[in-house]
């Protein structure tokens, strides 16, 4: 889903209010799985509107949203058409061919990010192969959130956090690797410009402030731009020894590193490099996470068993321990639907028991989860040479008390959870420091804490 929360500094303290609420939806359209922009922009106008009318003087926006997918920007100036969703199979099909053509070894040494078949870098490579009429008609393409900052009237730019997810930016050098964009057949011309966390973008637009009521002088912010880097920016940690974990759809797990580890060790532990606020670097590994939950709970509802998070999670709680476990690191979840059948026909390709009721498939989603963060955390030990003792659980997985305390058993760390709101405090703040309101990533998590 998605929402417009507006944030109030004052006096070191952040509070925070949802204004607004709406389903982010995805469908078929013209031969592939995409997102509804139209519906994106007009839910986050409305969001908006609500703070106008209460005449706010709001200070600044931003944007944030999840990796890979982009936005063309049209040259005629249309709107732009609906982007293609990074669960759509295309990128499947394509991602052998481009990996086959450039070398695993080439792409890792200039980007040291994780090879997932949904980066933008195969997406770019389907768009040329299949002809997409796009690319010769547009002047740039964003990453949705950047594009939704442009929607409200900042400059077309990239903020580094999204880009760094492409699989095409150079975290080394901080630069776009052209190189690789040239090798899947797309113009660099298109390529916007990369902008740090905290950038000002400019004021929103004559038509922002038409349709929303807010005040003409409100700023467009290039906080981070990327979910994940913003939750990250917002983690009450103090010192070494700590690791994250985004815990949402998607289940990040890294630690922050003042520089790349862009080593073999690293590639073969498939790891991934993502930028994080103050050009830090995130090292970490993406995992299904909670969408093998959410897909086993709709898989349920259309069976006739509609249930909320809390009946499902108790349900996994009173199931047996460690009957099925499953590999969350595979791409095979990553597609919608049928995740019970999916679950099942895994099972018995493995020579394990299928769960026999809903509460042991749930069961085994967690278990999983909990399972494949004590091997990415040995990974990154690994790789780092660095011990990790903690473990910070941020987002709205966070809320989940059983899967918790499952991550504390597996991996035998000591793990703290919150804050819920990660996402939104941390763009929040970034926002705050790009106005001038606060000095250093330090006073960002001083008030968090």
């Amino acid at each position: 889903s998605g929402r417009v929360i507006l944030g109030t500094l004052s006096q070191g303290r952040l509070s925070i209010e949802e204004i607004h609420r709406f389903p982010n939806r995805m469908g078929e359209k013209d031969g592939g799985l995409k997102w509804d922009l139209r519906h994106l922009e007009g839910e986050i106008l409305a969001g908006l509107k609500k703070i106008g009318d209460r005449k706010i003087p709001l200070e600044s926006v931003s944007c944030d949203s999840w990796g890979v997918d982009i936005v063309y920007l049209p040259k005629d100036g249309s709107p732009a058409k609906d982007p293609f969703c990074y669960r759509d199979e295309r990128n499947e099909k394509i991602f052998p061919k481009v990996v086959d053509k450039i070398g695993k070894e080439k792409i890792f040494a200039r980007t040291g990010l994780q090879f997932m078949p949904f980066n933008t870098l195969y997406q770019l490579a389907a768009d040329a192969e299949s002809g997409r009429s796009e690319v010769g008609q547009s002047s740039a393409f964003l990453p949705v959130a950047d594009y939704l900052n442009y929607f409200l009237g900042g400059r077309p730019a990239s903020e580094v956090s999204l880009a760094s997810t492409t699989q095409f930016y150079d975290p080394k050098n901080r630069k776009w690797a052209e190189d690789l964009v040239k090798e899947v057949g797309i113009p660099t011309s298109l390529l916007p410009e990369v902008v740090p966390s905290g950038s000002l973008l400019g004021k929103i637009s004559a038509k922002t402030v038409q349709a929303t009521g807010l005040p003409a002088t409100c700023q467009v912010v290039a906080s981070c731009s990327h979910d994940t880097g913003a939750s990250v920016a917002a983690v009450p940690a103090e010192g070494k020894g700590w690791a994250y974990l985004s815990s949402g759809t998607w289940s990040l797990l890294g630690v922050e590193s003042p520089k790349p580890w862009m080593t073999p060790a690293c590639a073969e532990a498939g790891l991934t490099h993502e930028v994080g606020f103050g050009h830090s670097i995130r090292l970490l590994k993406n995992i299904a996470g909670l969408w093998l939950v959410q897909e086993c709970r709709r898989d349920f509802a259309k069976q006739g068993r509609e249930m909320d998070y809390g009946t499902i999670t108790r349900m996994a709680s009173e199931a047996a321990p460690l009957v099925t476990l499953l590999d969350p690191f595979l791409t095979a979840w990553n597609a919608p639907g049928e995740m019970g059948r999916r679950i099942a026909d895994y099972a018995k390709a493995t020579g394990q028991l299928v769960p026999t009721s809903d509460g042991a498939m749930v069961r085994a989603c967690l278990e999983s989860l909990a399972l494949a963060y004590r091997e990415c955390l040995e990974s990154i030990e690994k790789v780092t040479g660095e011990k990790i003792k903690t473990l910070h659980i941020v987002g709205g997985g966070s809320q989940n008390k059983l899967l918790n305390q499952m991550a504390a058993d597996a991996t035998g760390r000591t793990v703290v959870s919150g804050p819920i709101e990660g996402t939104a405090i941390g763009n929040l703040l970034i926002q705050a420091y790009g106005l001038g309101h606060l000095k250093s990533h330090q006073e960002i998590r001083n008030i968090v804490r």
